[in-house]
Order: C-alpha cells, then sequence, then structure tokens
C-alpha cells in the first residue's frame, strides 16, 4: 500500500479517558524520533501529531487531539496551553481604571510536573533546515529520576509530558468534576449538554483541525462509558457520523477498574448508561470497543483479569489506565503504519460483518517471551492456551467469527527457528519461515476456520518516565523475561514492553450483550431511578433501545450448531 500520511483526530471525553490518552500520548511522544539520519520509525508520527508554528517561528509538535472534561479537572494544566503565549506584549496593554486583586493559591504540583517546569522551552525544532527538533519532553530524558506519583496524581494533567495545542482542550462549565453536587451521572444528561455554545465550539475545533489534513482517514474517540459522558459521545458519534460519514469512526468505551467506594444507585447508573452507550455508540460507529480491567460491567461484581507478569492496583486510575494505553498502542497499531497499512474503515470492515459493529478486545500484557528464544519458543509455551486475557470484560468462548491480532515489540528476538540443515523441528511453530506463518498456525490452531489479520512491528512501546512501574520482577529492561535474576539487585526498570493484543467479533458477544440486556429489563427503573430519566431519554426510547440491544445481541449467535448461554433466552 502507499505511504501517504493518513491522518486521525481523536476525542477524548470523560476523565478516565483523558487518563488512558494522556498514557497512551507519553507513550507516542517517547517514541517520536527527531534524528533525520535514522531509518523511518515503522508506526508514522504524523499520523496522530501536527505541525504548526508559534508567533515567535518555533515549529511545535501536538497531538490532533480535542480533549473535553468538567469544571475542576485541570488543576495546573491551562486550558489554553503555553505554546502561543503572547509573552511581553500582553504586558504592554495599560488601563488606567482602578484594579482589584483577587489572590489564589495555585495547585500544588507533584516531583514531576516541578521538573518540567524547570526545562527551558517548549517543543521546537532547533532550525527549519536542520530537521532536528529539541523539546521539553526530549530533555525530560536527561533528568536520571525515576517517579513514584501513585500518591500525587489526581488528575489526568498531573502526568502529562507533551504540550497542548490551544484548540485541545474543552471544559463543560455545567458539571463539577468534584463534589456531590452538579455531577455528569446520566446519559441523558450527557445528551443535552451538545448544545449550544459546547456545540459551535466543538464544531469549530473539529473544523481546525480536518482542515489541517490532507487525507483524513477518520477518527477515534476514547469516551467514558458508565457516567453521563456516554450519552455525550453518542451524540459526537452522532455528529461525525453526519458530517464525516465517509471516514472511519473507531469507538473505545471506557470504563475504571472498580472504585473503592461505590453504592447501590452508582452501580445501576453505571449499568444503565452502559447499555444505552453501547448501543447508540456502536450505532454510530464503524466499530465500537468497550475496554475496562473490571471483571464485570454488570450490577454483579468479578473479580478482574490477571495479568502474570503485572502488579498493579485495579483501583487506581493512574495504574489502570497504564495497562489499558499501552493495549490500546498496540490495538491501534495497523492504521498507523508506515508501510502496508490498512485504513480505519477497512479495519473495521473486516470484523464488522452483518451489523456486528461491537467487537471485544485481549491483550497479552506483556507477551511472556524469554530474551533471546525465539517467537515459535514463546508461542509453543503457550500451546495450552491463549496468552491474553480480556480487556473488554467479556471472556472468550464460543465461536470467534474473525479477529485482528498485532503483535508489537519483539526487537531483537528471532521470529523463526534458526535449525540445522537436516534437523526435526520440535514443533510444528519452529518448522515456519517467516513471523507472520509462525503466528498464524498459532492462531489457527485456536481458531481453525476464523478470518484472521495480522500485524507484526518490532518496535516497542516505550515506557518513559512517568509511567508507572508495575511490572514484576522477571522482566529485563527491555519487558522480556529473563532466565536468571540477581537475588540481592533491585529489579531493573523496565523502559520497553512487547504486547500482543487481538479484537474479535464472537459468539461471545452474544451473552455478553444478553446480559445487559437483562439486567436493564429486570430494573423498575420508573421506581429504583427516576432521576436517571430527568432529561431523557424517554421511556418509550429507553424500552426501543433495549430492543435494539436485544437484536443486536442475537446478531452474535452462533447458528453452526453451537448455542451460547443466551441463546435459550431469546424467546423469553
Amino acid at each position: 500500500m502507499s505511504s501517504l500520511c493518513r491522518e486521525v483526530i481523536t476525542l477524548q471525553l470523560g476523565h478516565f479517558s483523558n487518563f488512558v490518552g494522556t498514557h497512551w500520548w507519553n507513550l507516542q511522544d517517547a517514541s517520536l524520533s527527531y534524528d533525520p539520519e535514522s531509518p523511518p520509525a515503522e508506526i508514522r508520527s504524523d499520523v496522530v501529531f501536527r505541525e504548526g508554528q508559534t508567533p515567535a517561528g518555533h515549529v511545535t509538535y501536538t497531538p490532533r487531539l480535542i480533549a473535553m472534561d468538567l469544571k475542576g479537572s485541570l488543576q495546573t494544566l491551562r486550558q489554553e496551553g503555553c505554546l502561543y503565549d503572547a509573552g511581553e506584549d500582553a504586558s504592554a496593554l495599560t488601563w488606567e481604571g482602578s484594579l482589584v486583586t483577587h489572590k489564589e493559591s495555585p495547585s500544588e504540583k507533584n516531583s514531576f510536573l516541578k521538573d518540567l517546569d524547570q526545562l527551558d522551552s517548549p517543543p521546537r525544532k532547533s532550525s527549519k533546515n536542520s530537521g532536528r527538533a529539541d523539546t521539553v519532553n526530549s530533555q525530560l530524558n536527561r533528568i536520571q529520576r525515576s517517579y513514584r506519583l501513585e500518591g500525587s496524581v489526581r488528575v489526568w494533567s498531573d502526568f502529562l509530558r507533551i504540550h497542548l495545542h490551544p484548540r485541545t482542550v474543552a471544559v463543560i462549565h455545567q458539571y463539577n468534576h468534584d463534589g456531590e453536587a452538579h455531577r455528569l451521572e446520566a446519559f441523558g444528561q450527557g445528551e443535552s449538554v451538545l448544545q449550544g455554545a459546547l456545540l459551535e465550539e466543538l464544531e469549530d475545533r473539529l473544523h481546525f483541525f480536518v482542515e489541517e489534513c490532507d487525507y483524513l482517514q477518520g477518527f477515534q474517540i476514547l469516551c467514558d462509558l458508565g457516567n453521563g459522558f456516554t450519552g455525550l459521545g453518542s451524540k459526537v458519534t452522532e455528529l461525525l457520523q453526519d458530517s464525516y460519514g465517509g471516514r472511519g469512526i473507531l469507538s473505545w468505551g471506557l470504563v475504571p477498574g472498580a472504585p473503592a467506594h461505590s453504592s447501590p444507585v452508582k452501580d445501576l447508573y453505571r449499568l444503565l448508561n452502559c447499555t444505552l452507550g453501547i448501543l447508540h455508540m456502536a450505532t454510530n460507529s464503524s466499530l465500537f470497543c468497550p475496554l475496562s480491567l473490571r471483571g464485570s460491567l454488570g450490577r454483579v461484581p468479578a473479580p478482574p483479569p490477571e495479568f502474570p507478569h503485572l502488579y498493579f492496583d485495579p483501583s487506581l486510575w493512574f495504574h489502570s489506565s497504564a495497562v489499558l494505553a499501552l493495549a490500546l498502542d498496540s490495538l491501534t497499531v495497523p492504521y498507523r503504519l508506515r508501510n502496508n497499512s490498512p485504513t480505519m474503515w477497512q479495519v473495521a470492515d473486516s470484523l464488522v460483518v452483518s451489523g456486528r459493529k461491537v467487537v471485544s478486545a485481549y491483550g497479552a500484557v506483556p507477551f511472556p517471551m524469554m530474551h533471546g528464544s525465539s517467537l515459535p519458543d514463546a508461542l509453543s509455551a503457550c500451546a495450552e492456551g491463549l496468552p491474553w486475557k480480556p480487556l473488554s470484560t467479556c471472556p472468550e468462548r464460543g465461536r470467534c467469527y474473525g479477529q485482528w491480532v498485532t503483535l508489537r515489540g519483539f526487537e531483537g528476538q528471532k521470529l523463526i527457528s534458526h535449525l540445522p540443515a537436516g534437523a526435526q523441528p520440535p514443533t510444528p511453530l519452529h518448522g515456519h519461515h517467516s513471523g507472520e506463518d509462525v503466528l498464524a498456525a498459532y492462531l489457527t490452531s485456536f481458531y481453525p476456520s476464523t478470518p484472521l489479520a495480522l500485524q507484526l512491528v518490532s518496535a516497542p512501546s516505550q515506557l518513559m518516565q512517568p509511567f508507572p512501574q508495575i511490572f514484576s520482577s522477571s522482566l529485563n529492561a527491555q519487558g522480556f523475561l529473563q532466565s536468571l535474576q540477581q537475588p540481592h539487585a533491585p529489579p531493573p526498570a523496565v523502559a520497553s514492553a512487547p504486547v500482543l493484543t487481538s479484537l474479535q467479533s464472537g459468539s461471545a458477544l452474544d451473552s455478553w450483550l444478553s446480559e445487559f440486556h437483562q439486567a436493564a429489563r429486570g430494573v423498575d427503573v420508573r421506581r429504583v431511578a427516576p432521576s436517571f430519566f430527568s432529561q431523557g431519554p424517554e421511556m418509550a426510547d429507553y424500552e426501543e433501545a433495549l430492543e435494539q440491544l436485544h437484536l443486536l445481541a442475537r446478531r452474535y449467535r452462533d447458528d453452526s450448531g453451537g448455542r451460547t448461554q443466551s441463546s435459550s433466552e431469546d424467546e423469553d
């Protein structure tokens, strides 16, 4: 395929989505290369980054991003950023009238943000001709310091490495981030908020980023799924579908891990928001995938997935968002590649068949590969079961209709087994002659008749500060398993990690969606949650949505002879 840059615009809607997005952008920034003499990277940064210029002539690199959040959610981050400050020109303005000074103590910055403040310049190229660049983020690498921010991260800007464009951050002032009053809790509230000035502001920002693109391939949306941002996300995807219907719209519904403080009412609201959000966002998107480290999105709690080589607190947003961002960095690789890159809608079309727009995600974070071994060795060690865990609270079972698998970060490892001439391969996997054939053969043994798309990318995700060190001591600095460990030596900081991910459409989504339908249908919402519908939707619209969700679940039914758990309930 052509190496033409196909730009992507990202939207982040909600506080947890901005947590995941911040980690994701930090990962993108850590992989940027400014050396014109180095070979082109496998992943094109200009797919998601834009190049601009400050009034002073500095060339800047900022995300092609619109991020929405609530009043009080930014803390130390300036909404307009600092790249385009007027500087001394602003101080030249004079006012001859009386002045009243109001003083307010600024929010305390953590050690990471204080170090960022000490660096001397915004991101810029050193000159227009050299092609080289010196950025705040590259300067940060010179500070040899390890940050432990678990106790100091309150909001997503507390660990943001990069500068944002002035048109990126939009604040919804009608609702508060903190406190119990004026919270964006219900689907109808989110639907109602996108009108008037906020709608005009969103459309203005979209036009700004779209008009800069030479070949816009589409939008990737990160949206909170368990609160009122779900309604906002539904309206945003509807707007994008109406205005840019020929582009890809890939939506990721984010739900944080099990909260430390919950209640039956909050659990009910989360269930109803997820139920309506999954249906509406899937309807208006090319593809919709929920992402969460919860064991279940329903009202019944379930233990979170266990990753063998990670030690993290699922209830700590700084941790759970880091794991999801690392997986998302692999899941979004296909349409960000420099060569042989499919478009967003091609990725969606390969999975979305017969109206099955909801898919589930799975990931091996990190992929368990021994340092110095080969891909056949690593996969043979996983012959008894797939190495990945659910990232969408949807366990694998039943039939898989299609999947897209990405292996990223095997740099320095062997993709095939180099056997002596005439030697018998120890397993069939060791007899293949390319990494793609090895991985395809392994997956075919679990999914014999499933259409399969593969992407293998050598470069790993770079885990620079302040990515949390949530990895086990069994990993070396490159994220590979190490056979020998020094008994008294501290474990090395993991600076990169191999990741294996899968996007799937399968019959497991039949029972998963049906569980939402059954749980929501079993609630007397008029009695239990009347305030949920205070700003919409109407009860008739809600009942129609439940029926549409039921029909969507039936599209995933396995008609090949096997029946899923929910199939017996279809005639209820």
